[in-house]
């Protein structure tokens, strides 16, 4: 997002509840930015002490790190261009192998792709704007992107168009911390009690989409766009 003055600043539901989780615990916030699997890796490392992207708890993560309490449960979904939508009435119709198909690195979706669509060319990338743009320039047939986040996308973009929900048992969205802390888990989870229970959570949700609808995305897909 854009201040006042015009420089880019730090925004979003994740930064919302980092700062709010930081705020509740009176400690100071140091943002890192970072890709999705370099928020995996730091964690993993120990050289953060939270994280937050959208992370979902599974066994293989749990081994390397530890998760707060559950504060958000969210739908996955399939997604192609209003051009290439009828090609795609099931997830059985992507599964193929002349159909390039996105999901982020180290994801939740990459999983959902490789499970749904093994028969395509599954492409990993790091990061949800490079699979909009790559969708948008031809060089995806379609993609696995969490529903809350194509939402956003297809606001700005209507050549995208979300056609199927992704059957998906998950456990929902936790905050990733640091192996072995104990207390900084429970202090983390009593934050995110707080913000569940004062209405905050909603309203960083309802922030980010508003944010996304606006002009969150603008130059952010230059190729596309030229």
């Amino acid at each position: 997002a854009i201040d006042e003055a015009g420089n880019p600043v730090l925004s979003g539901f994740d930064v919302a509840l980092a700062q709010y989780i930081a705020d509740y615990l009176n400690l100071e916030l140091e943002i890192i930015p970072m890709d999705f699997d370099g928020v995996l890796a730091e964690l993993a490392n120990g050289t953060v002490d939270i994280g937050l992207a959208g992370l979902s708890p599974d066994p293989k993560r749990m081994d390397a790190m530890d998760f707060s309490d559950i504060y958000y449960m969210g739908g996955q979904s399939f997604v192609t261009t209003v051009a290439n939508k009828d090609l795609f009435t099931s997830l059985e119709d992507a599964n193929k192998a002349e159909y390039s198909i996105g999901a982020q690195t180290a994801s939740i979706q990459y999983n959902l792709a490789l499970e749904h669509t093994p028969d395509a060319d599954v492409v990993m990338l790091t990061k949800v704007t490079d699979i909009i743009a790559e969708l948008l320039g031809g060089k995806l047939d379609g993609a696995f992107i969490e529903t809350a986040v194509a939402e956003c996308y297809a606001i700005n973009y209507p050549d995208l168009s979300i056609v199927l929900d992704v059957p998906y048992d998950t456990a929902g969205s936790a905050v990733g911390i640091s192996k072995g802390n104990e207390a900084l888990v429970a202090a983390v989870n009593e934050a995110v009690a707080a913000a569940v229970a004062d209405g905050s959570l909603d309203q960083f949700v309802t922030d980010a989409n508003e944010l996304a609808a606006g002009s969150v995305y603008e130059g952010l897909l230059e190729d596309y766009d030229s």
